[in-house]
């Protein structure tokens, strides 16, 4: 089998809910969609959802990626020497790694869809659907409860707050969610807001919640302040932001420095990266999340169908696609009462018959 051609498509696309975040307020995605034919008839479709902050890339970046590395490089390629054109992309497009990861999902797409399977069964296929978290943004309390009471209404039962901008404010939220919703999960993104004293503090005022998850709460540029606060705190802390990278991956598990990870497709540079990484935290008996960033569903897809493929990704968030307006992707897999269902479509779900 040979790629014969490769096209790409920019989706700008808005957001119904802006949101903010410790350090930015959003209210729009670009996404791009690439499209990998083969002289076998099979197409593949992978997605890139290039961010400054956590992907270190343009939307202007990945198109020039496309155009003058990743079509010159692909065309006459076999798909399957996937391990190879991986490694050699990756050199040749250095920390771009949504573009990477763009590619990958295509290749893993072909590959699963010549298989005849879905691609959670073509990774290992260990579970057939996962829980999500539902991402609450800074905002007021009231509005906090406000979004808290809707997304309950709608059958969750995990809700990710983030905050790291106000510790006392922060803290406030969590206890009257909990009090107005004791059976629902609660997770906390720090958002590298916090100090490690910031960080025990709110921890100390939480403990009666029952926090599942305490992701990222300080900055990645003092690693050691994260591995002070996992030794202080007595529930689960998580890499985000300090883990792009397999060796970002061994680093953190060396050092003890975390409890989990979270593993997001467009930040690491796609699946095959991904196994490498969710093995070093296997290794280091460290749970393993599956995030994502503001992808259309079909980023969404490639990330649950990684979620069901192995054992130790016990966690997801994988929500980035139910504020995007108008998303093409949207019915490539199921979401019931905060539950995602892969299709048993072939490959990610995605062909053009579904359009």
């Amino acid at each position: 089998m040979r790629i014969t051609n490769i096209s790409f498509e920019r989706l700008d696309l808005k957001l119904s809910d802006p949101y903010t975040i410790a350090y930015e307020t959003i209210d729009r995605t670009s996404n791009f969609i690439l499209k990998v034919e083969t002289d076998g008839k099979i197409v593949g479709y992978g997605c890139a959802a290039p961010d400054p902050v956590v992907t270190n890339e343009s939307p202007s970046d990945v198109t020039n990626a496309i155009k003058n590395i990743i079509i010159p490089y692909l065309l006459g390629k076999d798909p399957f020497t996937y391990a190879l054109l991986l490694l050699e992309l990756k050199e040749l497009l250095g920390k771009r790694s949504s573009a990477l990861a763009m590619v990958d999902l295509a290749l893993f797409d072909i590959m699963s869809k010549k298989a005849e399977v879905p691609l959670y069964k073509f990774l290992g296929g260990f579970r057939n659907s996962i829980a999500t978290s539902i991402t609450i943004g800074i905002m007021s309390i009231e509005e906090t409860l406000s979004y808290a009471n809707e997304f309950v209404k709608q059958g969750f039962r995990i809700l990710k707050i983030k905050g790291g901008s106000n510790l006392e404010e922060d803290i406030a939220k969590m206890r009257m969610i909990h009090e107005n919703y004791p059976d629902i999960e609660l997770r906390f993104d720090g958002n590298q807001g916090y100090s490690v004293k910031e960080s025990v503090d709110f921890v100390k005022a939480t403990a009666a919640i029952g926090i599942e998850i305490f992701e990222q709460p300080t900055k990645v540029e003092a690693e050691d302040r994260l591995g002070e606060v996992t030794d202080l705190v007595s529930i689960p802390v998580m890499a985000d932001e300090s883990l792009k990278t397999l060796t970002d991956a061994f680093r953190l598990a060396q050092n003890e420095r975390v409890d989990m990870v979270n593993i997001k497709l467009q930040k690491v540079g796609g699946i095959w990266v991904g196994m490498h990484i969710n093995s070093v935290a296997k290794s280091a008996k460290l749970d393993a999340m599956v995030g994502c960033i503001d992808e259309c569903g079909l980023g969404i897809a490639a990330g649950l169908h990684f979620a069901l493929s192995r054992p130790n990704i016990v966690y997801a968030d994988l929500d980035g696609h139910l504020d995007i307006i108008d998303d093409p992707y949207h019915s490539i897999f199921k979401l019931e009462k905060g539950i995602l269902y892969p299709t048993e479509k072939y490959g990610l779900g995605f062909s053009e018959s579904n359009l």
